[in-house]
């Protein structure tokens, strides 16, 4: 029973309710800060830093906290550890901070966090909340970088062109290009490419959803119970 739990927290974080893709939040910077892989893996990692504290201690004194304060004390703890994340990203990731900006510090009211906090944080055991908090920020994490990888390839014919920035300057080597001869679409890292992008990830998984939930219906096992119901 235990793994079975365990198992449905890892596939609700990274796909069946994925909260970029499926409760759509946290698209703000989602969109703001995806004109590159990059800069989408950066506040990815952020993202799942904050979510992954921030539900393990919530979880932890969720039976101290009164009702009545249970909202401004979650904000106060998640928005403890963004100061914590930002300020090691200045730290240690100058140029990336300078980059993402104000997007660092607005994770404290991304609502991905805040409702993770109140729906599930505040009414699971540590484990658990841990473990979710690691899988919806990986979950968010692959979209950032997804969707900034589309763009930055079909924008710019490159991909982690900026690698550098994270994983130092023997990372420069990891740029991928189409060549000198692709001159890319500017409209790709402009804001009406991260909505026809975002579109477009919804859109395929709606699909790879009913294409699977329609192969089950279709598997043996499943005509077998139907004919015995």
């Amino acid at each position: 029973m235990a793994e079975m739990r365990y198992g449905t927290v890892i596939k609700d974080g990274l796909w069946d309710n994925n909260q970029a893709l499926v409760a759509l939040l946290g698209l703000c910077p989602l969109l703001a800060v995806t004109t590159n892989a990059v800069n989408g893996l950066g506040l990815g990692i952020a993202t799942t830093a904050v979510l992954l504290l921030s539900n393990s201690v919530i979880s932890l004194i969720r039976n101290l906290v009164r009702p009545e304060v249970r909202l401004p004390v979650f904000v106060l703890v998640i928005a403890s550890f963004v100061t914590a994340v930002e300020l090691s990203m200045s730290a240690w990731f100058f140029e990336l901070h300078k980059i993402l900006g104000i997007f660092i510090a607005l994770i404290v009211t991304n609502c991905t966090i805040v409702g993770r906090a109140e729906a599930f944080a505040s009414k699971q055991p540590v484990t658990l909340a841990a473990l979710d908090g690691l899988a919806m920020g990986i979950g968010f994490t692959l979209v950032l970088v997804v969707l900034g990888g589309m763009r930055e390839l079909v924008g710019q014919g490159t991909l982690f062109s900026q690698a550098h920035l994270m994983f130092g300057e023997a990372a420069r080597g990891m740029t991928l290009t189409l060549g000198k001869d692709f001159h890319g679409m500017l409209i790709a890292i402009l804001p009406p490419g991260a909505f026809i992008g975002m579109g477009l990830l919804i859109a395929l998984k709606r699909w790879l959803d009913l294409r699977s939930l329609a192969a089950r219906r279709q598997s043996p096992a499943a005509s077998g119970e139907a004919r015995v119901a």
